[in-house]
């Protein structure tokens, strides 16, 4: 079996683009982009991953001789990659920072461990969050929308995209607005909660100023923002729906 040189040129260089992207998606991405998967698991599932996403894909710029221009298209491949791994961060932090707004409210600000996935400290309540989000978004397929919406953009923008990268970088960066706001949507049935019940307590410590606010207001605030929290948690999957429809959306307009 004869292949020609000019079609093996092709394959390659087409692979290797979309090696590029999917592989700058998979450096960043949560789940797979964090610390606890190695670098070497992430080469190989960036490769196999191309290999089944290539066919898909329409004809790329061979790799005969090496300038410039794919040079840059080299670069803007992985930004592209590394710009959707990066908002599917922001819209996981989005939680995050949702549980930081709860756990300073309800006392528990100082109570923080080590996140395994990014390596910083982070609150409990923020913990439980983020791991809460990812099982979620894992369950409801979250992962193959996004390679789904990966392959999509192949097939509008096989080698660049619309309005270039200095349009997607100020969208990628206007998302911050979008993320706190949606951060404060979650949490504000349960810091408003919360705060009735702070001032709860500052009636009673007008009523009764022998009784010891600080002794006895902390257990009952945290034991409040626990039954709080387990309430509003009947209202977290129409909140995560929601949030989530509107990121895919916006992924799809650009990626």
């Amino acid at each position: 079996m004869v292949v020609p040189l000019d079609l093996l040129i092709n394959e390659v260089s087409r692979t290797f683009w979309v090696m590029l992207r999917i592989g700058g998606f998979f450096m960043v991405v949560p789940v797979i982009g964090s610390q606890m998967v190695s670098p070497r698991i992430r080469i190989a599932l960036t490769f196999a991953t191309a290999l089944a996403v290539s066919p898909l894909v329409p004809p790329m710029p061979a790799l005969l001789d090496i300038d410039f221009s794919l040079a840059l298209l080299a670069i803007t491949q992985v930004f592209i990659g590394v710009g959707l791994g990066f908002t599917t961060i922001v819209f996981f932090q989005l939680f995050t920072v949702a549980g930081q707004f709860i756990a300073m409210q309800m006392g528990l600000g100082f109570a923080s461990m080590v996140d395994p996935t990014n390596g910083v400290s982070v609150t409990v309540l923020s913990q439980f969050f983020l791991m809460m989000v990812s099982l979620t978004f894992v369950a409801m397929n979250g992962h193959l929308v996004l390679l789904e919406v990966l392959i999509e953009g192949f097939l509008r923008a096989p080698t660049a995209i619309d309005g270039g990268v200095a349009q997607l970088s100020w969208q990628i960066a206007s998302l911050g607005s979008w993320m706190f706001g949606g951060a404060v949507l979650i949490a504000m049935p349960a810091v408003a909660s919360l705060l009735v019940v702070n001032l709860a307590f500052g009636v009673m410590t007008r009523a009764a100023p022998q009784l010891n606010i600080f002794s006895l207001g902390f257990p009952l605030t945290l034991l409040f923002g626990l039954l709080i929290i387990w309430v509003a948690l009947y209202g977290f999957t129409p909140q995560f729906e929601g949030l989530s429809q509107w990121y895919f959306e916006w992924t799809r307009r650009w990626s």
